[in-house]
């Protein structure tokens, strides 16, 4: 395969990767992996392999972050784990039900129904559910963030043999 074909091909992966993330239509740090794995494999050598191992090791890391850092600071603004667990389910469910949107939708009217039952206020279950909502951000954004140097390190990769 032609190596400007083939990195244009991975480019516009990484693009759609990068969609994916933001609008939870595809699975995007799966789909990244993928696209940088076949680049290694076809391209070879040890730049390469250097950089499918610095990219799979970010993305790993912000697989891991966007699940830790978030949940820390919805428990430290006092929602309980509980609440975060249903929040998931109706998330998961809402994945389903709704297309596209379904899992941040699902996720966060989990969270203010579980509030609302826990705390029987309204008020007081939309500031839980407004800390669940930045979460959600916060995770979208550690994963983009993941893929974005995941995405350099290729780019600087294909910049520096195609000099």
């Amino acid at each position: 395969m032609n190596d400007a074909l083939l990195n244009l091909l991975v480019g516009l992966a990484l693009a759609v990767s990068a969609v994916g993330i933001v609008v939870p239509i595809l699975p995007g740090t799966l789909l990244a992996a993928g696209a940088l794995l076949v680049w290694a494999v076809l391209t070879g050598g040890p730049v390469a392999w250097i950089v499918l191992a610095i990219s799979g090791v970010l993305l790993g890391l912000g697989q891991v972050l966007k699940f830790l850092l978030p949940h820390k600071s919805m428990t430290a603004a006092g929602v309980p784990g509980r609440t975060i667990v249903l929040g998931w389910i109706a998330g998961i469910a809402g994945f389903f039900l709704i297309p596209i949107v379904g899992l941040p939708v699902g996720f966060v009217a989990g969270v203010l129904i579980a509030e609302v039952l826990r705390l029987g206020q309204w008020r007081e279950a939309w500031d839980s559910t407004w800390v669940a909502m930045k979460a959600t951000g916060f995770a979208i954004m550690i994963e983009l963030g993941a893929l974005m140097l995941a995405a350099s390190a290729w780019f600087v990769a294909v910049l520096s043999t195609s000099l």
